[in-house]
């Protein structure tokens, strides 16, 4: 079911203020931005060896990334696993009871296909599938 950590999503103020932090002092490699507005986040993909991390900065106020520095501040949002046929997976945890925010895959960065466990499922840690472009159990 689970491949790798795909990666770990931080929320953050502003993408912009906390960028040379994870360029220049951890070095990094930007692999590049990204808006989401269905989901009315931003988001900066860098690459950390085989996993990434996405930093999240709010679009709007009424945002999920809004609301979520709101009430904890910046910091860890959620991990993110990769995971092939997203579809079948998500049936699979619905079946074993686990309390889903996400019943249907929706889009996500990157043309990923992206569902959200419920925190509840995973103490408190906010878990995403994540099935990208290719990812398929044949490969």
């Amino acid at each position: 079911m689970i491949k790798k950590i795909d990666h770990i999503g931080v929320a953050v103020h502003s993408i912009e203020a906390v960028l040379p932090f994870y360029t220049d002092v951890l070095q990094l490699t930007l692999l590049g931005y990204e808006e989401i507005p269905s989901q009315q986040v931003k988001v900066t993909f860098l690459s950390a060896g085989e996993t990434k991390i996405e930093l999240l900065e709010p679009m709007s106020e009424d945002s999920a990334i809004a609301k979520f520095l709101s009430k904890r501040g910046e910091g860890i949002h959620h991990i993110a696993y990769g995971v092939t046929d997203i579809t079948t997976r998500i049936a699979e945890l619905k079946e074993k009871g686990v309390p889903l925010i996400d019943e249907i895959p929706r889009a996500g960065a990157a043309n990923a296909k992206i569902a959200f466990l419920h925190p509840k499922a995973a103490n408190n840690v906010l878990v995403e599938l994540c099935e990208k472009r290719g990812d398929h159990d044949d490969d």
